[in-house]
């Protein structure tokens, strides 16, 4: 260690706490982060990355398999999965050289060591304690195991199925969130045999009912055995194979993935020794800029409340990393983040569901269209997405967007943006889009909630 003292210490290098370093970095601050493991945390080593990073294949090698309803012939396709998992090195290892790269250009020093706060708000790493004007903790969180399991053997997590060196013949996914989603889609399609298995009544339940319909179609016609309304009890991990039951059924897979939620990773902050509160689901208490209840610590991504979302982890940095240099900052609305899923097909939504706008008591209105509707959708071959927006009635305010389809994860931003920029659905209605575009549907959703539809 070349200091032993710094205006800022983060400590974890995820999405959070690389943007938030690099952000005091160029506030003039003299900054390290600490790390544990590798440079880019969870996400972009284990998580959020590898699982794109075989998402793409698998969507890749759907487009070969549908190449002939484009007037293409292909010869037989085979997956080699040593070649899916060489280029998800090669993807982690060029944004994770990235950052590292960030860090040198921003000179940000990179401390390997498990961090941890003392008592006195310092930071101790290595047996070392540093002083520090400002330390922003950025652990990101850890998964959980359902009851009567325990990870080991084979039972794995998400941040596990994706460095499978083998493509399992069988998989079980326990959880239909955004993660199970994406797992069982992604394997699916190369090749195993999937169960998915959720114990409410559909798929991506946090989403807006009509979004999760067309998922589970798409799910189905994946390959994927879908299971919803269904606990997984009587878990017995082999050395070989586990096996579970569901319901009135019994199987027997080569892995069980549970994807059914995470936890902060703070178990070894020192947070009651630094005096650093938490609140009743065991997330860090923070303020609107981010500030925790000990003086000059921040706390930001999955070890506070909100969408563990990367994006979000990034946005709470800059907000720390600006607040603690005495920049004017805003607090995140929860509610108007992105929400990305990379399943097929892809969901991109934000805001209120239909659902949770009529229990808020809004006087809502809905527009919603098929991609059918526009010519993108025809041209490009997906009729089967959907555009639904969700509107107040009296004002137009737009209360939030949901899409399922082709390139969802990108149009949702459209209506993110109009809504921070305190526009409604009658404005989309009237903005001129592209042709053919898929955002031309966007637009007709809008003039659907406003009453006045032209395609459909």
């Amino acid at each position: 260690m070349a200091q032993s003292a710094y205006d800022c210490i983060v400590i974890g290098s995820g999405p959070g706490g690389y943007v938030a370093a690099i952000r005091a970095a160029q506030l003039g601050k003299s900054t390290a982060v600490v790390e544990s493991d590798k440079v880019g945390g969870r996400c972009l080593n284990y998580a959020c990355i590898p699982a794109k990073a075989l998402l793409r294949s698998a969507d890749l090698l759907s487009e070969i398999r549908d190449s002939e309803e484009f007037g293409l012939k292909v010869g037989d396709v085979r997956v080699d999965y040593a070649g899916v998992q060489a280029r998800r090195e090669k993807v982690v290892t060029t944004l994770t050289s990235g950052v590292a790269g960030l860090f040198r250009k921003n000179r940000i020093e990179l401390i390997e060591g498990r961090g941890s706060l003392t008592a006195e708000g310092r930071v101790s790493v290595n047996g070392a304690t540093l002083a520090a004007g400002m330390v922003i903790l950025a652990t990101g969180s850890v998964a959980l195991a359902i009851p009567g399991t325990q990870f080991g053997r084979r039972v794995i997590g998400t941040e596990e199925v994706y460095a499978l060196p083998e493509l399992p013949a069988r998989l079980a996914v326990v959880g239909c969130g955004a993660s199970g989603a994406e797992v069982a889609s992604a394997f699916a399609r190369l090749g195993s045999e999937v169960l998915l298995i959720e114990a409410v009544e559909r798929v991506l339940p946090t989403e807006d009912a009509d979004i999760s319909r067309v998922v589970e179609r798409g799910l189905k016609r994946q390959g994927v055995h879908v299971h919803t309304g269904t606990p997984v009890t009587d878990v017995d991990a082999g050395e070989d194979a586990v096996s579970l039951a569901f319901g009135s059924e019994r199987a027997s897979v080569d892995y069980l993935v549970i994807a059914a939620g995470r936890a902060p990773d703070a178990e070894r902050l020192g947070l009651a020794d630094a005096g650093v509160q938490l609140d009743e689901r065991g997330f860090v208490r923070v303020d609107g800029a981010q500030r925790t209840s000990r003086e000059r610590v921040y706390a930001i991504g999955d070890l506070v409340a909100g969408p563990a979302l990367a994006h979000k982890a990034s946005d709470e940095g800059i907000i720390a990393a600006e607040h603690s240099a005495g920049l004017d900052t805003r607090p995140l609305a929860h509610v108007d983040i992105p929400r990305a899923t990379f399943c097929l097909p892809n969901v991109g939504s934000f805001g209120l569901t239909e659902a949770e706008a009529v229990e808020q008591g809004h006087d809502v209105v809905v527009g919603k269209v098929p991609y059918g509707a526009v010519g993108g959708g025809t041209v490009y071959g997906d009729r089967t997405g959907m555009i639904k927006l969700v509107g107040e009635r009296r004002y137009g305010e737009l209360l939030g967007g949901h899409i399922v389809g082709s390139r969802a994860t990108e149009l949702i931003q459209e209506l993110v943006n109009v809504r921070a920029l305190e526009g409604g659905y009658a404005e989309v209605a009237r903005i001129v889009h592209g042709h053919p575009t898929l955002s031309e549907a966007v637009m007709e959703a809008a003039r659907a909630a406003d009453g006045w539809l032209i395609h459909g």
